[in-house]
């Protein structure tokens, strides 16, 4: 029996056709019940999915709806990211002196430890960038240049970033949090530490019984109290006010919660990352004359930053696809912060979140995105006053499908629900981009919930749902 190739065509054309529809509809009926549901009664609703091969678009509800969209965010930054810099990129600190060395070993000058925006460096999340490492490496290129005493200060140098900055529209009660850290030129354990914790009864204060690693230099009073079963971990440290050295611990803290510490985050890592090597010189014989400074304690003081003299090595950091794989993974705000600084600086502007969201920006206007869909102020998504839609987004992510980096981004997603998506939440806000690939053919998508009551674990199983149909 022949078969007609044309009708045979003809066939396969038509029902890839009502394949297309079919998808179609079943999305439209799940998105309809989502923005049905009583949790999306004030809710505002968006769904994008594209073919993540061709940029056709597959299903668009509400796609030009600008929405706050949580952490999502950090996929549009890692694919600028990975545009900008290439997935190859490598931080670079450099430690060096000013002065000069005399024959005995004695250096008369400083030490500059001179960062270069790295939020990797003394990071316990490769063996190359622990604190330890990190350390000894310094101390390694100190003694191979000859040096056995200092007649001077050790300096941590934000290098162009200058100093620690927060990004516009973070809550003040963000800002003392380990995932809310400021950017800094000279980052150091990704700019946190924790405080220590002594419980008791429900409803009493609970006390301060250290921090780790030590910070002496910083004082703490606690106003937070001990919460009931299976309340969580609602305890917030505020920074230093201006010429302060008080750390605040606000909040509460269940009686069942087993850490017994909360993560916050380092003043001045720059200072921070200076306390530390000097107290390792110290530690192995190497004496240092003055205490530790850093470029945001000599520009308080109207003091000028040296510039080292002399270099002696430099400490680079894992490539950027290793950054973001962790970025995206564990959805770490600094990290993003980080890359979007270095961002502005590529483009031949100040290393600051804002010059980075501009650069940013400016950059997708040139691939066809209308950057008045991305009204943004930082890079992470942890800003409430974020606005992007999801059609830009879906697109940013259909963009980077056919770079020959794509494998490495797709990597750094993390799974949900079996899906390979990055989540992001807010305050009422709950949110997924990423891939998925039906019947062969890879989708990418956006979706965003604002303003959604009731719990979150409901809205997220409900959103599933819609993103079910895609599978």
């Amino acid at each position: 029996m022949r078969i007609n190739l044309k009708y045979l065509v003809s066939f396969l054309f038509i029902a890839n056709i009502a394949g297309a529809q079919t998808l179609q509809q079943n999305i439209q009926k799940a998105f309809t019940r989502l923005q049905q549901d009583s949790q999306c009664r004030y809710a505002s609703v968006s769904l994008t999915v594209l073919d993540a091969k061709t940029g056709e678009t597959v299903f668009a509800g509400n796609p030009d709806m600008g929405l706050a969209p949580g952490s999502t965010l950090k996929t549009v930054t890692s694919i600028t990211a990975f545009n900008v810099l290439g997935k190859d990129f490598q931080f670079q600190t450099q430690l060096g002196y000013t002065g000069a060395i005399s024959t005995d070993g004695t250096l008369t000058g400083d030490i500059i430890i001179k960062g270069g925006g790295d939020p990797t460096l003394g990071s316990w999340r490769w063996a190359s960038t622990k604190e330890g490492v990190i350390l000894n490496t310094m101390v390694a290129a100190l003694k191979k240049a000859g040096i056995k005493k200092i007649n001077g200060r050790v300096i941590g140098d934000n290098g162009s970033f200058k100093s620690q900055s927060i990004p516009d529209g973070w809550i003040w009660q963000d800002l003392g949090t380990y995932y809310g850290a400021g950017i800094a030129g000279l980052c150091w354990r990704e700019n946190q530490f924790d405080i220590l914790l002594k419980t008791g009864s429900i409803g009493s204060t609970i006390s301060i019984a250290g921090t780790n690693p030590e910070t002496n230099y910083l004082q703490y009073k606690s106003e937070l109290t001990n919460g009931p079963s299976k309340s969580g971990d609602l305890a917030y440290p505020y920074l230093p006010s201006f010429g302060s050295k008080v750390m605040y611990l606000r909040g509460t803290y269940a009686i069942d919660q087993t850490k017994k510490r909360v993560a916050a985050a380092i003043p001045d890592p720059a200072f921070d990352a200076a306390l530390r090597l000097t107290d390792t010189l110290k530690s192995i014989g190497i004496t240092v004359s003055n205490d530790p400074q850093s470029s945001m304690m000599l520009a308080d003081k109207g003091q000028a930053i040296p510039a080292a003299t002399k270099s002696i090595t430099t400490i680079l950091s894992p490539e950027l696809s290793k950054i973001v794989y962790w970025l995206n993974q564990k959805s770490i705000n600094l990290y993003a912060e980080q890359l979007l600084a270095t961002i502005a600086a590529k483009a031949g502007k100040p290393a600051s979140t804002n010059d980075g969201v501009d650069a940013m920006k400016a950059f997708w206007e040139l691939k066809g995105i209308d950057k008045r869909s991305m009204n943004i102020f930082d890079g992470s998504g942890l800003s409430p006053e974020d606005r992007i839609t999801t059609n830009t987004m879906a697109h940013v992510l259909q963009s980077a499908r056919s770079a020959t980096w794509f494998n490495d981004f797709y990597e750094s997603l993390p799974v949900y629900n079996d899906m390979k998506m990055k989540s992001g939440s807010i305050n009422s806000v709950q949110a997924y981009a990423g891939f998925q690939t039906h019947n062969g053919r890879q989708l990418c998508f956006s979706v965003m919930v604002n303003n959604y009551s009731g719990p979150g674990s409901g809205i997220r199983a409900k959103m599933f749902k819609v993103l079910d149909e895609l599978k």
